[in-house]
């Protein structure tokens, strides 16, 4: 998995910002991208893409990758923002913030010479290499997508005692048969996306006025 990134260090580059995000398709929460610089040659044993990866292995490796790395950076985008400006120009949002948030272990703030992101292409003024299925193929992708899956996961999991009723330790924002129930019998709490609840909504207002006609 080091075969892109091999190419690039012997190409001259130093420091290689390899970004994912994770929570794309939520109707729940922030989406959260990573950016993270590796050092050359380094290689972490497990390192997938996370969606193929146990919760526990992920946490496992997500304090091996922070240990080991030259700089990590992370992005934020709220729920408020992504019905404002869509879920796609979100995702490049939290990308952007993740390389402006890039710090090495002293703080210093780390410039990448070169990015290499999956799937996306993002408006900034760093050379990019955009690579489809990145998080299978490229190692430090993977190892994005691992500090971004925990990072979120850890978020999400915080409003489990807030809102009981939508399950988010299980479901982490994601659309469930739970989920989407909650939301109908409930109604949606201030982080879900608004946005992407207009069919669940409108089924739930649909079942309301069919119970009231029975009555």
């Amino acid at each position: 998995m080091l075969k892109i990134e091999k190419e690039l260090w012997n190409k001259g580059y130093k420091y290689i910002a390899c970004i994912d995000e994770v929570g794309r398709g939520c109707l729940a929460g922030d989406v959260t991208a990573c950016a993270v610089v590796m050092p050359e040659d380094c290689i972490i044993e497990g390192v997938n893409d996370s969606k193929k990866l146990s919760a526990k292995k992920r946490e496992k490796l997500f304090d091996v990758i922070i240990e080991k790395s030259i700089a990590v950076g992370i992005g934020n985008v709220s729920c408020e923002i992504i019905d404002e400006i869509n879920i796609k120009n979100a995702t490049h949002l939290a990308m952007k913030f993740a390389i402006n948030n890039l710090k090495n272990k002293s703080g210093a703030k780390i410039t990448p010479n070169i990015l290499l992101i999956d799937a996306e292409k993002i408006n900034v003024n760093i050379p990019q290499k955009n690579i489809i299925k990145g998080d299978s193929l490229c190692h430090g992708i993977a190892a994005a997508s691992i500090i971004a899956k925990v990072t979120r996961d850890r978020y999400i999991e915080k409003y489990q005692d807030i809102y009981p009723e939508y399950g988010f330790i299980r479901n982490k924002g994601y659309g469930t048969k739970e989920h989407r129930q909650a939301i109908k019998k409930y109604g949606p709490t201030p982080i879900h996306r608004m946005s992407f609840l207009k069919k669940i909504l409108s089924e739930s207002i649909q079942l309301s006025l069919l119970e009231e006609t029975n009555e």
